[in-house]
């Protein structure tokens, strides 16, 4: 799957009652438009997004738990109540079960079992550990790196479409190997980051003695980790280079590769591999590839050994004794993230679930939490704002009548995938035992890879998710060119069949609009209607479109982020462009949808601004400072806060229904409007 043009939404990450759609709930919908969430004592023109969310924000702080929280969040919490709620059921001893129940049943039983974890210790790790500890040369870290569960620790190997050739799966390599968030974490001189780094440096030297390590062999295993890691993110792309899907393609030969970086064997990686017949592949980042053959040569072998043994703990620390997860938490919970508290198991068991069983799992959340009613409304929903997007762009005065018809072929083309998979993924190969949670863990991640790998050579498969049905988010994909969304999001307080028109075509039209705008931005508009990275604009117009997102860019950058950090408005141009178009498409769509109707206020509110409150609603969260400073780094979306006031002061129909005046700081005297 494309790696950077996959446009997500992402709603706030991650009470609490089970699905408002559950058949086994009785709690009441949650309202798609709730006054108790707004403050009407702040002016709509002067902060919408507090406006619409600061009753909410000031009844419900982030819990200790949690590095942010929103309605997004307490959705996702919802969802996943039910999926504990399946997987009780599930883990029950029971006369008989289906395949399905029995697996998931077993999975989550063995993640539970706390005994057996905190006896085992890092015991379930040992003869990874054990086989780093037995190289007697550099030469073997490629078999070694290609045995392991994922496949891949210096580097990530899978398959994705080609992008010259999207009806074709090719093998690709890409840039990884770094143990902090990015690269931007080992390079930036600010006092922050050196701060961080030092953090780190001490978290891994713990990591080493919790290994069996004394403090100071493990003192100098963690900074032969850092000097590695910093070494390798030197070479890796920005954040900002990685959504140019230009600068990702680059197809070689096996011997190509080899000549890139010699020191690295991949004849004898791709073998272990399960890929000996390998001839081309995609390599994303050739400078990284380059510069870690580079590293390889330079340290030695200790050193190496070092970096593998802290990548393998790294990796699994989540999932072994509490000595272990208290202190990967304490590190990218706490330091990283600002979390007060590490989370309860049944709630990580049930990630954990999603993550390696998703659409086992997910099989019975639909069956409880997604009725066909509310499947047929999102249907319909998607295929208004399909045809909003339609008259939009016939519209345009910007765009030629050559550049109008590749756009309108490719809008035409957009696949919907709404809900859920039309085919289930099959696990039948993959072994779950109900006393072991760690080989359960690696055997999913074995699975999965070879999973990945087996698609190699053959045509892509246009029905696969990317996404879990319980997931509170959506994508849209540019080399399948489809708009996908789960079941878990399709639900209240953000969607709701039999609620008001107005906030739902707000709330999740917009989101609709969003991830249909995507096949258009910056990223996305590089692809044409089949998938194929491809320029179908004329010059003029590819120059009109950049001038136009480079107003929507220019106004994120003033933005504060958080502290004295600026957003980054290139790394956010893409979300931000398909937040301006989605909402604008929702409005036209909602507006088509009722047309002749007379719509009458309700609670005070006409129609255009319920429409609107239901936008700024979607946004309600708030996010610890940590995080923010994180994602300020690695994260193409803006903050909640401006994702809501940074769209809405650029539509003249929000200052027409909340009467705006000009000067207010929801009227912007330079609006933007791309879409």
């Amino acid at each position: 799957m494309f790696r950077t043009a996959l446009a997500l939404l992402i709603l706030t990450p991650t009470l609490a009652v089970p699905s408002a759609y559950s058949q086994n709930s009785s709690a009441a919908h949650p309202s798609v438009l709730d006054v108790t969430t707004m403050d009407p004592r702040v002016d709509p023109c002067t902060d919408f997004f507090t406006y619409s969310c600061g009753g909410w924000l000031k009844a419900n702080p982030i819990p200790p738990d949690k590095t942010s929280w929103g309605l997004s969040s307490k959705l996702a919490d919802d969802n996943r109540l039910l999926l504990r709620e399946i997987l009780e059921e599930a883990a029950a001893p029971a006369p008989q079960k289906d395949v399905v129940k029995q697996k998931i049943g077993d999975y989550y039983t063995a993640c539970m079992d706390e005994k057996a974890i905190e006896a085992a210790g890092v015991a379930p790790l040992q003869e990874e550990i054990a086989r780093i500890g037995r190289m007697h040369s550099k030469r073997g870290i490629a078999r070694l790196a290609a045995s392991m569960p994922n496949g891949g620790i210096l580097f990530d190997f899978e398959s994705n479409q080609d992008y010259k050739d999207s009806t074709q799966v090719i093998a690709e390599v890409d840039q990884d190997g770094l143990g902090l968030p990015d690269r931007d974490y080992y390079l930036k001189t600010d006092p922050k980051s050196v701060e961080l780094r030092q953090a780190y440096v001490v978290h891994v030297q713990k990591i080493f003695g919790l290994l069996g390590d004394s403090s100071a062999v493990a003192a100098t295993e963690a900074q032969a980790v850092m000097r590695i890691e910093t070494a390798l993110a030197d070479g890796s792309l920005t954040q900002v280079e990685r959504r140019d899907p230009k600068l990702l393609y680059h197809k070689m030969t096996l011997q190509e590769l080899r000549a890139l970086s010699p020191s690295f064997r991949w004849k004898q990686y791709f073998s272990a591999a399960g890929q000996p017949g390998l001839r081309t592949l995609n390599v994303t980042a050739p400078k990284f590839f380059k510069t870690m053959s580079a590293v390889l040569q330079k340290e030695d072998l200790e050193s190496w050994k070092s970096y593998l043994r802290w990548h393998v703990a790294h990796e699994n620390a989540p999932y072994l004794s509490s000595a272990f997860v208290n202190a990967n938490f304490d590190f990218f919970g706490k330091t990283l993230g600002g979390a007060l508290e590490l989370q309860p198991r049944w709630r990580r068991c049930v990630n954990y679930a999603d993550d390696d069983l998703g659409e086992a799992l997910g099989q019975a959340y639909v069956q409880r939490a997604f009725p066909p009613q509310a499947k047929q409304r999102a249907q319909d929903m998607v295929k208004e704002i399909e045809q909003a997007m339609e008259r939009d762009i016939d519209d345009l005065s910007w765009m030629s009548p050559e550049t109008k018809q590749k756009a309108l072929e490719k809008l035409h083309t957009v696949a919907n995938k709404i809900g859920y998979p039309d085919k289930w993924r099959d696990y039948s190969a993959l072994t779950i035992a109900r006393d072991d949670e760690m080989g359960n863990v690696l055997r999913a991640r074995e699975f999965e890879f070879h999973r990945q790998l087996t698609k190699i050579g053959k045509p892509v498969d246009r029905g696969e998710w990317g996404m879990t049905p319980p997931t509170v988010n959506a994508y849209y994909n540019p080399q399948i060119n489809d708009i996908n969304f789960p079941a878990g999001i399709l639900q209240p307080p953000f969607f709701d069949p039999s609620a008001d028109d107005a906030p739902n075509y707000g709330d999740m039209g917009g989101t609709i609009g969003h991830e249909l705008t995507h096949g258009f931005d910056d990223e996305g508009r590089q692809f044409d209607a089949r998938g194929n990275l491809s320029d179908w604009w004329t010059s003029e117009d590819g120059k009109q479109f950049e001038q136009r997102a480079s107003c929507v860019s220019d106004q994120y950058s003033q933005y504060v982020a958080v502290d004295d950090i600026k957003i980054n408005g290139q790394l956010t141009m893409g979300e931000n462009v398909a937040d301006l178009g989605g909402l604008m498409l929702a409005y036209i769509a909602w507006q088509n949808h009722t047309r002749g109707r007379k719509l009458d206020p309700i609670e005070g509110f006409t129609p255009e601004q319920r429409f609107f409150i239901g936008y700024g609603q979607s946004w309600c969260a708030e996010t610890r400072d940590e995080t923010k400073r994180m994602y300020a780094t690695i994260d193409p979306h803006s903050p909640d806060r401006l994702r809501a006031n940074g769209v809405v002061s650029n539509m003249p129909e929000f200052q027409q229904a909340f009467q705006c005046k000009p000067g207010s700081a929801m009227v912007r005297e330079k609006r933007c409007r791309v879409w």
